[in-house]
């Protein structure tokens, strides 16, 4: 049996392919060409018409400066590590709020209708105004109050404002995972004898929270640029810092450098959750 089964796969392997395997290999050839000579037509024309673009010198010089670049990219590099300080530490605060709000907008009792309408209104109000005015507003007003050091830092005003808005976003896809559990899965809970919190830990939870993974991580992405806007109400970080460079040196290459610097961080990020997606996808079908 052991070398029948062992004889059958290189028989299958070593088969002839088929004609419509072969037209298939054809047209991914075809494809794979054609998208090829497309890109490089389009650079191709990228490269040679912006240069003839009249005040490209001038652009060049401004934001283009491969000497600025390489001066000021040191500090760019250190001011990002307070983006990724800031990050590290909103990050979790997010997740654990985010899924608290989400379990109040799921609560099913009569009792806990108070508990709904606050989850309810909470992801209306946070995920209805801009990010960058709740940064103001919480950054500039609760400072204003005259707190003494260090609770009047922007530090930790500008993690609150961020971690109040992006909670609202990530209850939201934590509430989507929580709904896409079928109602089958509760009630036969239900009928064990388990409560209604011990079905949510238990049973609706862990394959929630693993189906929004992905979501979560692309909101994930979003959130390491918008802390660049706590730059707005004073800590120096990555945006901030290009802004330093920029008026001390009269050049925008500074803010080249910085997006650069964003770009190598959330291009791999994204494509590491673009597989993430593709492997549930494959998974679910």
């Amino acid at each position: 049996m052991a070398k029948e089964a062992s004889g059958a796969s290189p028989s299958r392997a070593g088969r002839a392919p088929t004609r419509r395997e072969l037209r298939e290999a054809r047209l991914r050839r075809r494809s794979l060409v054609i998208a090829t000579l497309s890109t490089a037509i389009v650079v191709g024309l990228i490269v040679l018409l912006v240069p003839m673009a009249p005040g490209w010198e001038r652009v060049q010089r401004a934001f283009f400066n491969g000497e600025i670049f390489w001066r000021t990219l040191p500090g760019l590099l250190e001011a990002f590590l307070v983006d990724i300080m800031i990050f590290a530490w909103c990050a979790p605060l997010i997740a654990v709020l985010g899924l608290v709000i989400a379990l109040a907008r799921d609560a099913r009792s009569p009792a806990l209708f108070p508990l709904r309408l606050f989850g309810t209104l909470y992801n209306d109000i946070f995920r209805g105004v801009p990010v960058i005015l709740v940064i103001y507003l919480v950054g500039f007003g609760i400072p204003g109050l005259g707190l003494p050091r260090p609770w009047n830092s922007p530090y930790i005003w500008g993690t609150v404002a961020v971690v109040l808005t992006y909670s609202a976003y990530v209850a939201e896809v934590y509430r989507t995972g929580i709904e896409s559990i079928h109602e089958s899965q509760r009630a036969a809970a239900i009928s064990l004898g388990l409560s209604h919190w011990d079905v949510m830990r238990y049973v609706v939870l862990p394959q929630a929270i693993r189906r929004v993974i992905p979501a979560n991580m692309n909101l994930l992405i979003a959130l390491q640029k918008d802390v660049a806007l706590l730059s707005f109400i004073g800590p120096v970080e990555l945006l901030r810092q290009a802004g330093v460079y920029k008026s001390l040196l009269a050049n925008f290459t500074p803010y080249l450098g910085a997006a650069l610097i964003f770009l190598a961080v959330t291009v791999p990020a994204t494509r590491w959750v673009d597989r993430m997606i593709a492997r549930q996808n494959a998974a679910r079908s």
